[in-house]
């Protein structure tokens, strides 16, 4: 499973890197340290935390988030595989984006719940990028 430190928690939280070391102090984030003594989290545990937040709304208003040409740097949050195709969703920030694709690209791509990835949106589709 994936680990991310707190700077790039912060990142796909959409909050400082400050205001992710203070939820991590008050157990909001639940952290582990890697050999080197950094503070890591889990990558499905940062998922289901970007939901919580952005369910309860508190993603911090004047955070430094933008689309940039569409692009929209997140977290997988979930996956449901079909035969064929595949529902992969993404917390990004305070967005919630929904992409539907081929389970054959979900294989190829390795994503997985707690794994980083780009959604970007061009007209009514959305494409995943896995960083």
């Amino acid at each position: 499973m994936q680990s991310y430190t707190i700077g790039q928690a912060a990142r796909l939280l959409g909050v400082s890197p400050d205001t992710a070391r203070r939820w991590a102090d008050a157990g909001r984030i639940t952290t582990h340290r890697d050999d080197s003594g950094r503070r890591l989290v889990d990558g499905r545990d940062l998922a289901a935390f970007s939901v919580e937040l952005a369910r309860a709304g508190t993603v911090e208003e004047d955070a430094p988030y933008t689309s940039a040409r569409n692009a929209f740097p997140g977290i997988v949050t979930a996956i449901k595989l079909g035969d064929v195709a595949a529902q992969v969703e993404i917390q990004a920030g305070p967005h919630r984006l929904v992409s539907l694709l081929t389970r054959e690209a979900v294989e190829e791509l390795g994503l997985e719940v707690g794994v980083e990835a780009t959604a970007r949106v061009k007209s009514t589709n959305v494409h995943i990028d896995r960083v």
